[in-house]
């Protein structure tokens, strides 16, 4: 990767330039990324060990906690240590890194989030045929599907960045290296690069959307045949997915589908994307889900036993 500039870091504004606010937000934040990363670690866990959770739905589940890990894992650990310093920087390549990084996870769980629709829709409108259409082989190939399209999406992204020169200023109206920001530090026309830039993320997050949007009322349509338990457990089970998926593509859409600017608006958005909602998915996912939460006690209710088994 060449870079054809003579900037060789970059500069971090973070949230707030305050520093009693700082502090509040090292302890906060400190806080949401232990929850995002004990509480996705544990639904990954307990969908591994608890062979009542084999549906289609739970493998996707695992996936999903695993990529909401990685994916504020990205950007959360430098935020919470830069509230701690007074210059913020990050190398260029460190930059880049982070940008392939928010691009690759935050990618492939619009993708997966897409599957998981999917499979409520089969499950739901044509369920005589769900066993045979969502067999462990196809699950396999969509989970697969994701990764290398999250991976393709932030290629070009990075490819994109990469190709630019940046001549100073340095300063990065963020608390992380995303593209729209970077656009704006260019010293040349971006015009062309802001077009890729919205087709590639902007069309992805509003595509995959709306076909979301479009599969739920499929599916709310269709429950008005299903008797009145069954209209229950369906719309609860959606009602978790139709949550996490508004939490995530409304300031995913809002940041991507229009063209670079510099809203400082734009960091407290991302805010929500990257922070809140790994951290509210197990929270929706286990409070809703009596299976999750049965599972998780069995489970754990299994390692207390051993463990004084052990001790004795």
């Amino acid at each position: 990767m060449e870079n054809i500039s003579n900037v060789t870091e970059f500069v971090l504004l973070g949230l707030t330039q305050n520093e009693e606010m700082q502090k509040i937000c090292f302890v906060l934040f400190l806080f949401f990324y232990l929850i995002i990363v004990m509480g996705n670690l544990l639904i990954v866990v307990t969908i591994i060990f608890s062979s009542h959770l084999n549906s289609p739905m739970y493998f996707f589940l695992k996936y999903l906690s695993f990529v909401d890990i990685c994916y504020s894992s990205v950007t959360a650990p430098k935020m919470i240590a830069d509230f701690l310093v007074e210059k913020k920087t990050i190398s260029f390549i460190g930059c880049i890194a982070q940008l392939f990084g928010v691009h690759f996870f935050g990618c492939t769980e619009i993708f997966i989030l897409t599957v998981m629709a999917y499979d409520r829709y089969i499950a739901i409108c044509k369920p005589l045929h769900y066993t045979t259409i969502m067999t462990k082989q196809i699950c396999s190939q969509m989970v697969a599907a994701s990764w290398v399209g999250g991976f393709m999406h932030s290629m070009v992204q990075t490819l994109v960045t990469t190709q630019l020169p940046f001549c100073g200023p340095n300063e990065i109206d963020h608390y992380f290296c995303d593209v729209h920001p970077l656009l704006q530090l260019a010293c040349t026309d971006t015009y062309i690069a802001g077009i890729i830039v919205v087709a590639n993320s902007g069309m992805i997050a509003l595509s995959c959307f709306l076909i979301l949007v479009v599969s739920y009322i499929v599916i709310l349509v269709s429950l008005r045949s299903h008797s009145s338990e069954g209209r229950r457990k369906a719309l609860s089970t959606c009602a978790s997915h139709v949550t996490v998926v508004i939490l995530f593509f409304g300031p995913c859409t809002f940041t991507y589908i229009r063209p670079s600017s510099n809203f400082s608006e734009d960091k407290t958005v991302a805010v929500f994307y990257t922070v809140i909602t790994p951290m509210l998915n197990p929270l929706i996912y286990t409070l809703r889900n009596e299976e999750v939460k049965n599972a998780m006690r069995k489970l754990w209710g299994r390692k207390v036993i051993s463990s004084g088994k052990t001790r004795m």
